[in-house]
């Protein structure tokens, strides 16, 4: 499993680093300690977090579109069929949701608590792994 440091999961939550360490500090979301010490977030129990704050007004009201509609987050979902999934992705206070192909879902490796990008073009939303 991929797991983030604090400033990781503060960008990716779109707050500044010191409210994911206060978050960390008050057993908001799990953390671990690293041989060099520094506290690191589980990327499902980043996932979970992500959407539990969604909407709250707890995150900062910054925005992911300046960089050509980019939206970086961690999947919170994937759901597969045999040809086709859908995947889920929590940016900020924002959810995007992707069908793609199955075989793009495999050869991106993705799966909840991975840090991805959704882009955004009109009607399509493509993911990059990040």
């Amino acid at each position: 499993m991929q797991l983030y440091t604090i400033g990781q999961a503060a960008r990716l939550l779109g707050v500044s680093p010191d409210t994911a360490r206060r978050w960390a500090d008050a057993g908001r979301v799990a953390t671990r300690r690293d041989e060099s010490g520094r506290r690191l977030i589980d990327g499902k129990d980043l996932a979970a977090f992500s959407v539990e704050i969604a909407g709250t007004g707890e995150a900062d009201d910054a925005s992911y579109t300046s960089v050509r509609n980019a939206f970086p987050g961690i999947v919170t979902a994937v759901k597969l069929g045999d040809v086709a999934a859908q995947v889920e992705i929590q940016a900020g206070p924002h959810r995007l949701v992707s069908l793609l192909t199955r075989e793009a879902v495999e050869e991106l490796a993705l799966e909840v608590g991975v840090e991805a990008t959704a882009r955004v073009k009109s009607t399509n939303v493509h993911i990059d792994r990040s």
